[in-house]
């Protein structure tokens, strides 16, 4: 089981926009590299790539919860 940490402190975003479906929704596959959401630092955003390959991700943070740097954001298996 791995991790994926927030880079930034921020607001985490699961989705591009609110009228678009989540980047990974609870128990999807991950690979490397896949886009699993965004963080919002004073109107930048920042996109949030898992470092690791996986066959479920579990997300610990809400969409728009603020989070702070190294906060765990998803578990994954």
């Amino acid at each position: 089981m791995a991790q994926i940490l927030s880079p930034l402190p921020g607001t985490f975003y699961r989705s591009a926009s609110p009228d678009q479906p989540p980047y990974k929704a609870d128990g999807d596959a991950v690979s490397a590299g896949d886009v699993i959401g965004l963080i919002e630092v004073m109107k930048s955003f920042h996109e949030v790539k898992a470092e690791s390959a996986g066959t479920n991700i579990r997300f610990l943070a809400d969409n728009e919860d603020p989070v702070m740097a190294g906060a765990p954001l998803a578990d994954l298996d």
